[in-house]
């Protein structure tokens, strides 16, 4: 059995747009009573899919579940192929040990359904799991100022807009960014969890995810994200599966600030530089270890 996890993740973004909100015209999430920037779990989330998936080119045990025009169907369809099954609408195999062979097919295959879970109760049903692996929603340090910047291309559609002089036929559009920020996410990892999903039981798995957080953003640049990259994770591992202390405890044990202004002028953050990270590891409580991996 893995240890049991709490941590803290730190990273920022410069000129760009971390997580786009489509019910706003994807302007950058936000939270309207105190200002800060937020990014969704799911977010987060899919940058790692999509890291392990390149790294390891989408092939058994690292397949991902949750991708781009995958037909989920299918995928289950698989797991019943594999044991010689056939499917009944929405229903699992009525004995219990073929059940449990088709959901641990899926979380064999697929990392981020062991990494993750899913709800997979769909017409071919492999059943629901349950993820070890959770995040909070990411918050900013500091309010976030979105920018929005207008854009327009020399180039047309059609040869009729090519061929109309009759006034501008140059396409508008618009582009929301933030100018800096340094966002906060709380992970958690259960490791009662990891062994019913077989999470880390090939040794690979922990390593694989520090490893994603570590360099998901190089992976995943865009014109619309800026520049993106992480700035610190630090990793709060207990000796008992069932946990040395209260996980809030222990984030409050790492403590974010803006450095002191040069010459006493306060200026808008604009790199990591500007902030300070402080990590408090006097007095731990027992059985907790601190790791930190950026």
């Amino acid at each position: 059995m893995i240890s049991r996890y709490d941590f803290v993740y730190l990273f920022d973004v410069k000129d760009g747009n971390p997580n786009g909100d489509p019910d706003t015209g994807n302007l950058p999430r936000i939270d309207p009573e105190t200002g800060q920037g937020l990014v969704t779990d799911v977010c987060l989330k899919r940058k790692i899919r999509n890291y392990v998936g390149l790294v390891h080119n989408e092939q058994p045990p690292y397949e991902i579940y949750v991708k781009e025009k995958a037909v989920l169907n299918l995928q289950h369809a698989r797991a019943y192929s594999e044991y010689k099954l056939k499917p009944e609408k929405r229903k699992l195999p009525k004995e219990e040990e073929d059940a449990k062979k088709v959901t641990a097919w899926m979380c064999g295959n697929f990392f981020d359904i062991r990494a993750f879970g899913a709800v997979m109760s769909t017409d071919v049903n492999c059943g629901q799991v349950r993820g070890p692996i959770q995040f909070g929603i990411a918050r900013s340090i500091e309010p976030i100022v979105s920018q929005e910047h207008a854009l327009t291309r020399c180039a047309v559609t059609t040869e009729k807009e090519a061929k109309d002089q009759s006034g501008d036929n140059r396409t508008m559009g618009r582009k929301f960014t933030v100018p800096y920020g340094l966002y906060r996410v709380h992970g958690f990892i259960n490791p009662h969890l990891a062994e019913k999903t077989g999470f880390d039981e090939n040794g690979e798995d922990l390593d694989l995810l520090w490893t994603s957080l570590a360099q998901m953003f190089e992976a995943d640049r865009s014109a619309a994200r800026g520049e993106m990259a992480p700035q610190a994770l630090i990793m709060f591992e207990h000796k008992d599966p069932l946990g040395n202390a209260p996980a809030n405890k222990l984030f409050e044990r790492v403590k974010v600030k803006r450095t002191e202004p040069k010459n006493g002028e306060w200026k808008p953050a604009r790199t990591f530089e500007d902030f300070s990270v402080e990590v408090n590891e006097t007095n731990l409580p027992n059985g907790i270890t601190v790791h930190h991996h950026i």
